[in-house]
């Protein structure tokens, strides 16, 4: 069923319309808090992310008629909402096309193109999308070869997002929900319950999430109706495909039909570590390995026999990671997390598998002849054994669920002569598993009285068991095998009923498994699989080899230049990006709970809830904290021996006052760990830093076995040349930590730095821009709910390079990026340790005589880094604790004797320890004697508080406070035409202070009318004092009224006008515009704008805007003022009448010849002082050249009409300068008002509020 999209201009709104009901969309404008001095405030999270208004209504319900179509053809549907930068994005599905029926009306579409309207301003509209791009800019061929054809279409902000989400790898359904296999799904109702969609296949959550908590809050007929509309759509990532078997090929023969079969293949790809090739490997803590996928084989027969099989892949199960490279085969494999540290996730990822699947049987694919594919099948091997799941006595089965392993060494397998043929040979291994795990199969109710999409499927076999193939990227070797276990499957499922397939039913089967293999590869990869000629036909043929070979070299050059701009829009549309927020939709009763919950506990820390969009504080009655210690150490090891020759427990173990201040957490970070040859700093050598690792972990076991059974384990370490970060953790907390990554980052050399000038930019570069001997090594984690950040670093060396080791912190702070784009300034706690090779400034005699005085102050006084932090050059934010320790370099080795060489090294504070965050507290910060470098070691500890936050209780508050507000605004609302926004209060929040405003209510303005004060001067002669700032709130010594010196005439008046000011018009009635626009010029038609600039500018001095304003006329003339016709400027002119001014402001004229007094014409003839003439005229020649223009369309909006019962002679209105120091003197200017761009007044007007 298409949909129509439609658009109202204005207020801009956005509807998708079914035959029967419409939902809207419109968006909801906010703004930013400020404060007293008009500096915006840090205000919750919902203050600055856009809002949007969501409404489901009937069309019966609803007027549409101020809609339009947005375009032609229909869409099929939404994919969500989505906020790129601060505008909110709708995504329509545009295109799509039936691809599979699994069974009768369970239908599948894959989308081909998709678009994307903005809600809150109409920019994009027109930035149209060259569909003949889409040819270009497929997944395979969009890199490089596309960039000419790119550069054609507009930049459009969502243009990444189309092209990913048009690629042909996204497929949906309206008729039932796609993320669940059939075995799952066989009782399940509605599509879009959010208690039945697996998330781990939702890839469209983000987006689709704002929705479906909007329609949670629906009646259960709206959901209905919704549902049944077909407006919101879950979409999967994967492949889907149907092959018709026809009658006369259909494996089951026994069942007469003449009606064709359908066997379909299903690939739900998992979103949970979405990614590319080499930017997603391994598992998370979370338990989630990358390139998971879900396969499932569904054959149905026109009978209502269903068989379903499915079976699964995925990354190996354990912190591994893979750089990218040139050459093929060469890319290093890293494990970057210890054993002990990974067993609590490999263990999660099985029992989830467990839990949703029974029995795992384990299917390696791995070569045991390759170095990095045998360590890993080493680690695998060990956490297997170390699995709960994988408790075995012999041959006999202990427990009900097991955890099994089967290796099959596909490369060593298939190298003979029998080619990919040998492959089969898996079947051995895997026969007597394949059949204890069985199959689904199900039959229809045969029931001609029922509807066929009403009968219910009744089970008859249910399977048991999965298998888990892996390879090492899980692409073509895996597909290839995951082929032959189908067939088992279907071949086990023929064989119970006595039948055998047909050569051509094979055919269609490995064409349909080839074709998923080829889409999984091109998601992950960027080509299709290698080997799919084989699964294909069954052989290898000449030009299947070419194919793979030209394969492999396409994903050399995507994987090194291409994924990583693939894998931010991965993370973009799945709102993994740091600075990225969900759309929020405008709903009040939410933001009463927000605004419960912050007055409650306070805007310490916030973040969004997805669900409930609530913020989360870090300390209220749902989160709890709890003190942590941590253990940061520094070593320059200078390079000396490939393992430490003395004890380090002084350094790594030093005495605790209290055993309860046992540190959770030890980070050690070594510079030089490795000589700085030429040969070391052109790659990094990890075999002196294992050693370290081994050397750290004994010592820290060891020293504090006596005091804990809890040892450590290793983390998570890193490596840049000399420079290491080892982080070990107790086992206990391992439970609370996840998110464990690491980063590195390299820095210019003086030289590279030199050539380029003093500006470095982001680029990792070293030794003269080819390598790198210093730089940074990162490492971060979440502990509950606190985010922690730790760094070593190794700055530039050289007494007088201070410059240049600003520039490296810089380099380092702002290039040094983890996953999501999160920089280090990204953590609530952050520790940088090591070498910075800041100095003392001061001379080595110097030095060493206070050294000699143990006078650390004035040393510390000249130290450059205490310097550059205080100018706030380096390290902003950041605190160190005082310095109580020797300086620690440089030193004889092995001595306490400072450097005596040649060279006479000045002391110098080379090793340091910073912090920041508000949750650290410094315990201890000093040195160790250890003495076989020229370095001393240094170590601090840390109290951090951690918060937890507990989701159970969040929610059940929120939805407490929900329910009870929802509670107190029921029944009073009575209108049928409301809005969220009549659910706020409108109470004013203080007295004296207007009822709060919303869109449609706006305490300022009046139906859309200009601004109107009220405000009345406290005395006759006083006016508006036009030097305040026009921000109420800006600080100044203006006062708000200031003195109006009257002139004569006004006084023989009595002090009043001719006309007295109207009454402010009431609210809700209408007031003429001309006539306030004829006031306006008529208060200021003795102005130049130059006149007007200089008396309202706000940024004039407070002694400058003393001077008494008067109303009185000017009688001065200035021989050297401007004139623009003949006129002599020296005739004296008498005033003009007085003439009635709205607001309050005195204008001035000056007589010309003929003594003939002039004055702007409006329309308020009913008046006798206000008299009609038309504008005057001037000389050509003399005239300036915008001058005379009569049909100027500014004059029509004003309401100039010339008339000829007054007429006048030509002249020029003569406004007075700024007053002059003798108050009321002033020179006199020939100008025209209307000759001037009268469009700045209306800038320069402000609307008058109470001081």
């Amino acid at each position: 069923m298409s949909l129509r999209i439609l658009i109202r201009d204005s207020p801009r709104a956005i509807a998708l319309a079914s035959e029967r009901h419409a939902l809207t969309f419109q968006h909801s404008p906010t703004s930013t808090a400020t404060g007293f001095d008009g500096v915006p405030e840090l205000s919750n999270h919902h203050s600055s992310t856009p809002k949007c208004i969501v409404q489901f209504s009937a069309l019966d319900s609803i007027d549409l008629s101020a809609y339009r179509w947005f375009r032609a053809s229909g869409i099929h549907g939404t994919l969500g909402l989505i906020n790129v930068g601060t505008d909110i994005f709708l995504c329509v599905i545009s295109t799509a096309i039936r691809v599979a029926t699994v069974r009768p009306n369970e239908h599948v579409q894959k989308i081909l193109s998709v678009e994307f309207y903005c809600l809150n301003r109409d920019a994009h509209d027109y930035q149209i999308y060259d569909e003949s791009v889409d040819h270009v800019l497929t997944e395979e061929n969009s890199y490089g070869q596309g960039s000419d054809a790119r550069e054609t279409t507009l930049n459009h902000p969502c243009f990444e997002l189309k092209k990913i989400l048009s690629g042909g790898t996204f497929y949906y359904s309206v008729d039932f929900d796609l993320t669940n296999r059939l075995q799952d799904r066989l009782s399940e109702g509605s599509a879009f319950d959010i208690d039945s969609l697996d998330r781990d296949f939702l890839w469209n959550a983000y987006m689709i999430d704002p929705l479906i908590e909007f329609r949670s809050r629906l009646t259960e007929r709206e959901k209905l109706d919704l549902d049944e509309s077909r407006m919101l759509t879950s979409a999967i990532r994967g492949f889907v495909l149907t092959a018709t078997i026809s009658a006369a090929s259909s494996p089951l023969r026994n069942l007469k039909s003449n009606y064709p079969s359908g066997l379909t293949v299903l690939s739900r790809l998992s979103c949970r570590r979405a990614g590319t090739r080499f930017n997603s490997r391994g598992i998370d803590d979370d338990g989630y390995v990358a390139n998971f996928v879900e396969s499932e084989t569904v054959l149905w027969h026109p009978s209502g026999l269903c068989f379903s099989y499915a079976q699964i892949r995925g990354s190996i199960p354990i912190f591994w990671e893979q750089t990218t490279g040139l050459l093929p085969n060469q890319q290093k494999i890293q494990i970057a997390r210890s054993a002990e540290a990974t067993q609590p996730a490999f263990d999660k990822h099985f029992e989830h598998l467990e839990l949703s699947y029974g029995t795992v049987h384990i299917l390696n694919l791995m070569s045991t002849t390759k170095p990095g594919e045998v360590e890993l099948t080493a680690r695998y091997k060990h956490h297997i054994v170390k699995s709960p799941l994988n408790q075995v006595v012999g041959m006999e089965i202990t427990s009900e669920h097991r955890l099994l392993q089967s290796e099959f060494d596909f490369h060593a397998e298939t190298k003979g002569p029998g080619g990919y043929e040998a492959a089969s040979m898996v079947r051995r291994l895997i026969q007597d598993r394949a059949d204890s795990f069985a199959y689904l199969l199900c039959d229809a109710t045969d029931d001609s009285r029922i509807e066929p999409s009403q009968q219910e499927a009744t089970v008859i076999l249910q399977q048991e068991g999965i298998f888990r193939t892996n390879c090492l990227d899980c692409l073509d070797r895996t597909n290839l095998i995951q082929t032959i276990i189908s067939q088992m499957a279907i071949e086990l499922f023929l064989s119970h009923r006595s039948e055998r397939a047909t050569a051509d039913f094979w055919m269609r089967h490995s064409s349909l498994w080839a074709d998923n293999g080829d889409a999984l590869s091109k998601i992950y990869a960027g080509t299709g699989a290698l080997k799919s000629s084989f699964t294909r036909h069954g052989k290898m043929s000449l030009a299947g080899a070419i194919a793979d070979a030209r394969k492999s070299a396409t994903r050399l050059y995507i994987n090194n230049f291409a994924d990583q701009g693939r894998q931010n829009t991965i993370d973009m549309l799945l709102g993994r990006l740091v600075d990225q927020s969900p759309v929020h939709l405008s709903d009040p009763i939410n933001d009463y709970v927000a605004s419960e919950l912050r007055e409650r506990f306070g805007p310490q820390a916030f973040a969004v809830d997805v669900r409930l969009s609530l913020i989360s504080c870090s300390m209220h009655e749902f989160s709890t904290t709890d003190s942590i210690y941590i253990w940061a150490g520094s070593f320059n090891l200078n390079g000396k021996g490939a393992s430490p020759k003395q004890d380090l427990s002084a350094w790594l173990s030093p005495p605790l006052r209290d055993q309860r201040r046992e540190p959770k957490i030890i980070a050690v970070g070594f510079q030089e760990i490795v000589e700085l040859s030429p040969q070391q700093i052109m790659s990094t050598d990890p075999g002196r830093r294992q050693i370290w690792e081994e050397a750290v972990r004994q010592t820290i076991n060891t020293k504090r076995k006596g005091s804990s059974d809890d040892e450590y384990v290793l983390l998570r370490s890193g490596q840049l040349v000399g420079a290491a970060l080892i982080v070990f953790v107790k086992s206990s907390a391992l439970r609370k930590i996840k998110n464990v990554e690491g980063s590195v980052k390299k820095v210019p050399s003086n030289a590279y730095a030199q050539r380029r000038g003093t500006k470095i930019d982001n680029r990792q570069t070293g030794m003269s821009g080819i390598a790198g001997n210093k730089g940074a090594v990162a490492i971060r984690m979440d502990y509950a709910n606190t985010r922690i950040c730790l760094v070593t670093a190794h700055l530039a060396a050289g007494f007088a390079n201070y410059e240049e080791r600003n520039r490296d912190y810089r380099t380092i702070s702002h290039g040094l990026r983890f996953q999501r784009n999160r920089s280090i300034d990204d953590h609530d706690t952050i520790i940088w340790l090591g070498d910075f090779n800041y100095r003392i400034g001061l001379s080595d005699d110097k030095v060493r005589r206070l050294i000699k005085a143990n006078d650390l102050g004035t040393l510390y006084q000249n130290d450059q880094l205490n310097l550059q932090m205080v100018a706030g050059r380096v390290f902003p934010h950041y605190s160190e604790a005082q310095i109580t320790f020797l300086p620690t370099y440089k030193y004889n080795n092995g001595t306490d004797a400072y450097d005596t060489s040649e060279k006479a090294r000045i002391p110098a504070w080379c090793d340091r320890i910073l912090r920041k965050g508000n949750n650290l507290k410094q315990i201890d910060y000093t040195t160790a004697p250890l003495r076989f470098s020229d370095h001393r070691p240094v170590y601090a500890t840390f109290q951090c508080t951690i918060s937890s936050i507990n989701e159970q209780q969040k929610e059940e508050l929120s939805r407490s406070l929900y329910d009870r507000r929802k509670r107190d605004i029921a029944g009073s609302i009575t209108s049928h035409e409301k809005t969220d926004e009549d659910l706020v209060g409108y109470d004013s929040i203080a007295e004296g202070l207007p009822p709060a405003s919303s869109d449609r209510r706006k305490w300022w303005l009046d139906n859309g009318l200009p601004v109107r004060s009220q405000v009345r001067p406290p005395q006759s002669n006083m006016m508006v004092n036009p030097a305040r700032p026009s921000n109420p709130f800006s600080a100044t010594h203006e006062p708000d009224w200031v003195m109006v010196a009257r002139t004569k005439e006004f006084r023989e008046r009595g002090g009043k006008s001719h006309t007295p000011p109207a009454p402010p018009t009431p609210r809700g009635e209408r007031r003429s515009h001309n006539g306030d626009r004829a006031s306006v010029i008529r208060a200021l038609s003795g102005h130049s704008q130059q006149d007007l600039r200089q008396t309202f500018d706000p940024r004039r001095s407070a002694g400058a805007m003393k001077t008494v304003i008067s109303d009185g006329f000017g009688t001065t003339n200035t021989p050297n003022s401007p004139s623009s016709t003949s006129t002599d400027s020296s005739v004296r002119r008498k005033p003009a009448p007085q003439v009635p001014k709205k607001p309050a402001m005195l204008s001035t004229s000056s007589s010309g010849p003929g003594n003939i007094p002039k004055s702007l014409p409006s329309d308020d003839t009913h008046n006798p002082n206000f008299v009609s003439k038309p504008p005057p005229r001037r000389d050509s020649s003399t005239s300036n050249p915008k001058s005379g223009r009569l049909s100027d369309p500014r004059r029509a909006s004003l309401n100039v009409k010339p008339t000829s019962s007054n007429p006048r002679p030509p002249s020029a209105f003569q406004p007075p300068p700024p007053p002059s120091r003798r108050g009321i003197d002033s020179s006199i200017t020939q100008n025209n008002l209307l000759d001037e761009d009268i469009g700045d007044i209306g800038s320069l007007m402000k609307p008058l509020r109470p001081g």
